[in-house]
This record gives C-alpha cells, structure tokens and sequence, in this order.
C-alpha cells in the first residue's frame, strides 16, 4: 500500500512538470472548513454570541466533543480524540497538564480573543506536527494598521440553567505604525440542572482569560507583533469524574517578525517564537465520603519556533514550515492516609518527559487547467522523549527493565489531493500516509485511573509509531439559491494504540477493576461521512441541514469507543434588516455499535429545539445587538454517546447576550 501511495505521489508530481509551463494563474482551493468565532464583530447568524469555544467547535461535521462535565470539552477529529489529532493556537504547539485530559487547549482561549478556527483533515493538517486525524488552529484577532482610531467593546450574558454569568470587554488603538488589542472574558457558573430537574453536583465552574497583542512596523514591510494570553480556571467541576480541579492556568505568550518581501516569487515570510506554561491541580477536598484524600498537580512548559515562507511560482503556490519545540510534562500524586501514623504515598504519574520535536512541512498547489487543481502535502519530523526524573524512570523499568531514559523516532506524512470545479460543480478525492509517536500518557504514563473504563493505565516506552493510511472524498453542487455537499472519509491505522488488561497486576485507585497497559493492535479502522445542504426557500429565509456518520472498529471487528451514531441538525434562519430569528433541530439516533471493551454502553436516541431571536440597535457610531434565546425548549432528559459516564445533559436553558460597541 506504502508503495501505491509513492507512485500515485510521483504521478502528481509528473503532472506538475507538465503542467507548470501552460498556466500562469492559480486556481487551486483547499480542502478545509473555517469556523467564524469573535465577538468585536458579531454576526446575526450566530446562534449563541457567547457560547464557548466548544460550542462553537461542535457546528463542524468533522468535530465531536468529550464531555466530562460542562466546562472544557474535549474536541475529537473524524472520531479521533486528542493523541491522534492536533490542536495549535495560531500555529504554536500547547499541551495540557492534565493526565485525565480536563484541560484540552481549546480551554486556554476565549471567544473574544479568536477571530476563527481552521479545521483541516488527515495528513493536510501536519503543518504543526504529526497527526493522524487531521488538525484545528484556533486563530487569534489580528490587528491592522490604519487611520488612527479607538474602538471598544461590552460583552454580558446570562444562562438560565447553570446561573452563569458572563461580562467582558475590549479595546483596539491603531495608527500607521502601531496597534494595540486587548481583551477580557470572565464566566462563573453554578451547578446545571438536568431535563428531570435535578441538580448536576460538581459542575459548576469559574474562568478569567486576558489578551493582548502589539504590533509595530518596523519598516515598509517589516512588523514585529508580540502577544500573551493569561487563562485561569478555578473550582471546576467535574460530575463524570472522581476529583473536580482547583486550578486550571496557562499563560501564552509569543514574539513574531514578519516580512511582506518586494518580490514576484516570495509573499510572505512570518517567523515565531513562543512560550507557555501550564498549571493543572486536580483535587478532591470537595467530594463526600473521599476513601483517600489525593493531590495530582501537573505542569507543562513549551518553547517553540516555527519560520513559514510563502511563494508563488508560475502556477505553484507553495508553503514552507520549519517549527521546532521542547516540552516538558510532570505530574504527581500523593495520597494522604486517613491514618496520621502511616506515610505518605508519592508517585510521578508523569515522570517528568521531555520531549523534543524538529519538523519541516512543505505544500504545494498547483493548477492543471482552469478546472481541476491538485494540493501535494510532505512533511518530515525529529521527535525524542526522555525520561528526566530518576525516580520515575525506576518506577516504570519495574514494567521495562531494559528501558532506557531516551528513544529517538522519525515521523513522516504525505498527501495528495485533487479537485476538479466547472459549471458550480466540484469533486475531489485524496490519499494520505503519515504516522504519530505515542502520547505522553501512551508512552510513559503511570497509573493512570480512568474512571470510565474502572481501569488503571501504564505506559509503554517500547511502542512502535502509529500509522495511517487514508483517503477521502467530497462532491457538491452550489448555486445561487442552493447548496449541497457530501463528504467521506476512511483511514486505515496500523500498531494501533490501545489499552490490554494486565491481569497480574492490583489496581493503584480503590474501586478500580484492575490495570491495563498500553499496547497496539494490529489495525483499525475509521470511517466518517457527512451530507451537508442549505437552500434559499425565500429572499431572507434559509434553510441549512447536516447529517453526519461514522463507524469504527479494531482488526477483530470489536467497536471502537467514542464513535457518534448518525448526528443531525436542520435550521431554518430569517434575517431581514436588523432583525433575525433562527430555530433548530438537532440530535443522535440510538448509538448500537457501542464499545463494550472499552466500557460503553447503548445510549438512546434524542432530538432537541433550540430558538433565538436577534436584534442591532445602531446609534451612529454606536451598534448594540442583543440577542435572547431557549436551548432544549421541551426540557428533555437525554445524554450522549460522548458524555463520559453517561452524565446528563442540560435541561431547558434561556439565555440573553448582549454586545455593545463603540
């Protein structure tokens, strides 16, 4: 299969021979989907202006989210959870310091200081790294330089179910050498109440996020632009687990120079470097009847770089990345017995993992004629990981005596992609191979509970890569008064990482059923598909619809976790003037192929309303838009197939949200 993809690849690669001298104009599209976020610049079509960044997410028929409470989501990608996807904040590499995953990177950011977010697919999105299922840069506000001008913002919102409350603001300068954007979000939110009544205990939650970027030109080309984000959580609950967290923090900062060449060849040349540092602390002080009091901190620090260069030859569009960080993960925990006479229990369950990564990314676009146009993707990686911490290395050579502190890998992707547009018509097809290094936790983790599963994880430092084969699909129509598109997917993945009961070991957590260590099955497989549609039925009324399906399993055909039943949604939106309404169907059929291996159960099925209405009040300069609206109007009691330990959803919500600007 290995060689197919490289003959394929190599007759791309003919073709773009033979082809660059005929065309001097570039007519390539990419195969992605951009998620409109931000609040200085509201749209009417927004459902809910101050959702959260998952809310936002899960509009994509390419993302689900990973619920464990109500706060910070973990997005999946074509059924992919995190190890196998990538998730970057305008291109920089940020990783959690959670070991139960209650802190994905989408928690760091605000819908205020994101202006979209760029999903991209399988081995396209490697421009950042390895993945496997593709990859979401989350894109900040940019500032611009201009006419000298102030401009503010006021955000306030309230949610009926949980009795958040939501305020924030902002404020922009520019001039012709110099802007300035700053912001500040903050959400506190009491426990929800679920479609019975009854009150989701430990899912409340209380959050604070500050932004600001500079630039400054420093030529008639040249801008230099420094940023920061500061994020801080703290009493989050998490009902679909044993322990909520105390502090969630992260502070983000970078320094970029960029370049605007004089040049016919060369576009753009951005370079950055970056640093963030992430404080985790789970804690269980707030739990009745705790068998054991624990304290599991983590910590994560990155400094990174990455130099893009853009060009454009005769028809070639090209991309070049260099990026490059170092990482350094540790997490502990300590149990304290009930028992004062008795010592203390410490373990690193992170044992301080350092882990470098040196990677170059190149794409090239190119026309064939004026109908049809290919995208070719390569990338090659440096990734090592070693164990710094001498106690934690002796804790895992218990399970690997013959395991040494580092172990070097090189990680590999390419992809081929062709599109074919005429007459509002389009097609496209690609293939795709790259390949993943084990996670953090997969490789090194050490007794790690997962309280879906009741099981306890090891890691295992001896794994080899992960693999992917992939290929896709998609073809649609699009005209003035209606649109319809089809999408699929399906990878094949080799060494397979997964968890195997070790069944002479005793579980570390009370309650446990036993302990299970990371192994990888022979292969997988993953297939996705989704239909998407929207008509025009009059001058201001829409109609949009999305049906999306995906089904996963192992190489001895047992069903893979967290795989979505067949999702919909269908809305109808009015817009006229200043005014706009919007309802909306949506829900899961009964999720049958659920994965008993792995601790899943059936789910049933549930369909849900949802209805807002909109207004812009405009002063002069001065716009206020106010918009109200009611989630799970009939007050269902449902949960999904994504909602760890089957917690419930929330019940009927109202909510008003309210944007001024001036």
């Amino acid at each position: 299969m290995k060689k197919t993809i490289f003959l394929i690849a190599g007759f791309f690669f003919a073709q773009n021979i033979l082809a660059q001298t005929h065309y001097d104009s570039l007519k390539t599209r990419e195969i992605e989907e951009v998620i409109v976020i931000g609040t200085t610049n509201i749209a009417n079509k927004e459902a809910k202006p101050l959702g959260s960044i998952d809310e936002y997410l899960q509009k994509s028929s390419k993302i689900d989210m990973i619920r464990r409470g109500s706060y910070a989501w973990e997005p999946t990608i074509n059924s992919m959870a995190t190890e196998r996807t990538l998730v970057t904040i305008d291109g920089m590499r940020i990783f959690g310091a959670c070991t139960d995953k209650m802190d994905p990177i989408t928690s760091y950011v605000e819908v205020s200081n994101l202006s979209e977010a760029e999903i991209i697919s399988g081995q396209q999105g490697s421009c950042h790294g390895s993945t496997i299922g593709g990859s979401i840069d989350l894109k900040r506000q940019k500032g611009s330089f201009g006419e000298k001008r102030w401009n503010f913002n006021i955000n306030s919102g309230f949610e009926t179910v949980n009795q958040q409350k939501i305020f924030g603001g902002g404020v922009s300068f520019k001039n012709k050498k110099f802007y300035s954007d700053a912001d500040f979000m903050m959400r506190d939110a009491e426990n929800y109440k679920d479609g019975n009544g009854n009150e989701v205990l430990h899912s409340q939650f209380k959050k604070i996020n500050f932004s600001e970027t500079l630039g400054v030109k420093i030529g008639e080309n040249k801008l230099l632009e420094g940023s920061v984000i500061y994020d801080k959580a703290k009493d989050v609950g998490y009902p679909a687990l044993p322990m909520d967290v105390s502090l969630a923090e992260a502070i983000i900062t970078s320094l970029k120079f960029q370049i605007l060449p004089n040049s016919d060849i060369f576009k753009n040349w951005e370079t950055k470097f970056y640093y963030n540092t992430v404080t985790h602390r789970m804690d269980d002080t707030t739990r009745p009847n705790v068998p054991v009091h624990m304290d599991m901190p983590g910590w994560t620090k990155t400094f990174g770089y990455f130099s893009k260069i853009n060009s454009v030859w005769k028809n070639h569009k090209l991309l070049l990345n260099f990026n490059g960080f170092y990482n350094k993960s540790v997490a502990e925990m300590t149990m304290y017995p009930k028992n004062p006479a008795e010592n203390l229990m410490f373990m690193y369950t992170w044992p301080d993992v350092r882990t470098l990564f040196q990677g170059v990314f190149l794409e090239d676009s190119f026309s064939l004629n004026d109908f049809s146009s290919i995208k070719l993707t390569g990338s090659f990686g440096f990734h090592s990981n070693k164990v710094a911490s001498e106690f934690g290395l002796n804790s895992l050579q218990i399970f690997y005596p013959e395991m040494d502190a580092q172990k070097n890998r090189f990680l590999k992707s390419l992809s081929a992609n062709y599109i074919f547009n005429k007459n509002d018509f389009e097609i496209g097809t690609g293939i795709g191979y790259g390949d993943r290094a084990p996670s953090v936790s997969e490789g090194y983790g050490f007794y790690l509970f997962n309280s879906a599963e009741k099981y306890d994880y090891v890691g295992n430092p001896d794994l080899k890569n992960e693999k992917s084969l992939e290929a896709n699909f998609s073809s649609g129509i699009k005209k003035e008064k209606f649109s319809v598109k089809i999408s699929a997917s399906y990878f094949h993945i080799s060494d397979y990482i997964v968890g195997k009961i070790l069944p002479n070991l005793v579980p570390m957590t009370i309650g446990g059923k036993g302990v299970k260590g990371y192994t990888a099955l022979e292969n997988a497989q993953i297939f996705t598909a989704a239909f998407n549609s929207e008509v025009k039925i009059l001058e201001n009324l829409k109609w949009k619809s999305q049906i999306s399906y995906s089904k996963g399993q192992d190489n001895f055909k047992n069903n893979l976790p967290y795989i979505s039943p067949i999702s919909y949604s269908s809305s109808l939106f009015f817009e006229k003037n200043k005014f706009s309404a919007e309802a909306t169907v949506l829900g899961n059929s009964k999720q049958r192929n659920f994965a008993v291996d792995y601790g899943e159960n059936a789910t049933p099925p549930y369909t849900i309303l949802n209805a807002n209405v909109g207004y812009r009040f405009i002063f002069n300069e001065n716009k206020i838009y106010l918009k109200v609206g009611a989630e799970n109007i009939f007050d269902e009691f449902y949960t999904t197939y994504s909602e760890w330990n089957k917690i419930p959803r929330a019940g009927r919500n109202f909510f008003v949200n309210i944007n001024y600007a001036f």
